[in-house]
């Protein structure tokens, strides 16, 4: 996949003020000259590599600030928000959200804040579980210090050509002194893990299946072996509350774990060479559904990119218990609630196999609008009693056309099921579905005829 260009003349123009420097000297510093970097600065030309690397040399700087955007959603979360129906009399255009973002990141982002902040069906900006998403959404689920010390650590158990489960436990014993031992349930009623340091063992439930077993001892080791490092990641997001950077960091926890049980490299080929066939990739990785379709959502490291997935795992009454974006851009698992003609909630009837769908978003949802969607119920072994879940993967439909459980879906936006962001939200005509009329918009009532659908509506009302 072509890489992204990086406009980050704002980012660039502070930093300079911040170290009182004119442009030529900073330009001198960076081994360039003072007109490219004007023009860097006016978003006229895209940050460079070079100049990238030559920034964290040359000043105490964090790269990812260029990418600040990202924390909003790019672009494609700005433009959102401005076709918010409160904004609808003021018609802003793609262009004029563009000049926003390049121009005033910074305000932009205040913007989103306090949009975030008062709008009624998000998380509050203080709720941990959104702080932590936001952090998770900014490095778009892509933690590349993880997956090369993941990738290292496989190939010295070589895990390419050994059963995972006894590799990891020669590396618990040996490295840690630490023995496996499976639990009954009774024993272990309500913990699936525990670290017994006084028996030197790691204790498992007997609930847990195959794959979630592996997922618990390599999780183990990454917290016994990388805490350091995740430890610092964790530090770098500045939480001020600690139960945010307690979720980022068992997060980050997870990310590892299925980091070595799927290395990047070895991954990414077989995603590759098999059409990202997810009922290939569960079994030559010994992976569940759900770890397959997270690790899906990773794949972007620089000169050796996947495709661009999304990921949402639902219960039966539509609630999101986790929301990942990836690099996708998507807007489609931004809400509160789901739209009941996505087909992600029909899984639970299924006994096996991915429900496919292609599906149409309007562009006032902001992001790409035609997206392939395919989903999959899962039960937890978590503990004593099993929850039900459904996963969720997206990707836009453009790129689609190669997967596996892709090929007997059409690719036309014309034959894709229009859904939106939640009834309130969306403003899709003739929807024999809806429940509510969306927010902002003219109800109609004709005295000669009653229509078919639930309300009628014209144009999103201008606010006075």
């Amino acid at each position: 996949m072509a890489e992204q260009s990086l406009f980050a003349g704002a980012a660039l123009r502070r930093l300079r003020k911040r170290e009182g420097m004119t442009q030529a000297a900073m330009a001198k510093l960076l081994g360039i000259s003072a007109s490219y970097l004007t023009l860097m600065e006016r978003n006229q030309r895209p940050v460079s590599a070079r100049v990238i690397v030559q920034l964290a040399e040359q000043f105490d700087f964090d790269p990812r600030s260029l990418r600040e955007d990202e924390a909003i959603g790019g672009l494609d979360g700005l433009y959102r928000r401005l076709k918010d129906e409160r904004f609808a009399d003021l018609d802003i255009d793609r262009e004029e959200a563009t000049e926003f973002l390049n121009n005033a990141p910074q305000a932009a982002a205040a913007f989103a804040r306090m949009f975030d902040v008062g709008s009624a069906d998000v998380e509050t900006f203080d709720d941990p579980i959104a702080l932590c998403r936001r952090e998770i959404d900014r490095w778009r689920n892509h933690f590349a210090d993880l997956d090369v010390a993941a990738e290292d650590l496989a190939d010295t158990l070589r895990l390419s050509r050994q059963d995972f489960l006894a590799a990891v436990t020669d590396r618990l014993r040996e490295k840690h002194h630490l023995a496996i031992r499976i639990l009954p349930r009774e024993v272990m009623p309500d913990a699936i893990r525990r670290l017994d340091f006084h028996a030197r063992q790691v204790q498992l439930s007997e609930m847990l299946s195959p794959a979630s077993r592996n997922f618990q001892l390599a999780l183990q080791i990454g917290e016994l072996e990388q805490g350091q490092v995740i430890g610092s990641i964790a530090a770098g997001a500045g939480f001020r509350d600690e139960a945010a950077r307690k979720l980022f960091e068992r997060h980050l926890s997870g990310y590892f774990a299925a980091a070595l049980m799927m290395p990047y490299g070895r991954f990414l080929r077989a995603c590759e060479a098999t059409g990202y066939d997810l009922e290939v990739l569960t079994r030559r990785f010994g992976a569940s559904v759900e770890q397959v379709a997270q690790r899906l959502t990773t794949l972007q490291r620089v000169g050796q990119r996947g495709l661009p997935f999304f990921m949402a795992r639902f219960d039966r009454a539509g609630q999101f218990s986790k929301r990942i974006a990836g690099a996708s851009g998507t807007t489609l698992i931004d809400g509160e609630h789901s739209c009941p003609l996505w087909q992600v909630h029909h899984s639970f009837g299924r006994r096996e196999g991915w429900l496919v769908q292609a599906v149409l978003l309007e562009e006032s949802a902001g992001g790409p609008s035609h997206w392939l969607t395919m989903s999959y119920a899962v039960a937890s072994d978590e503990g004593a009693a099993s929850g039900q879940f459904a996963i969720a993967l997206g990707l836009e439909a453009r790129l689609a056309a190669d997967l596996a459980q892709a090929q007997d879906v059409s690719s036309r936006p014309e034959d894709a099921t229009r859904i939106g962001l939640g009834c309130a939200r969306c403003y899709w005509p003739d929807c024999r579905q809806r429940a509510l009329p969306p927010r902002g918009a003219t109800l109609e009532f004709g005295l000669i005829s009653r229509p078919n659908t639930p309300f009628s509506f014209g144009q999103r009302s201008a606010l006075k």
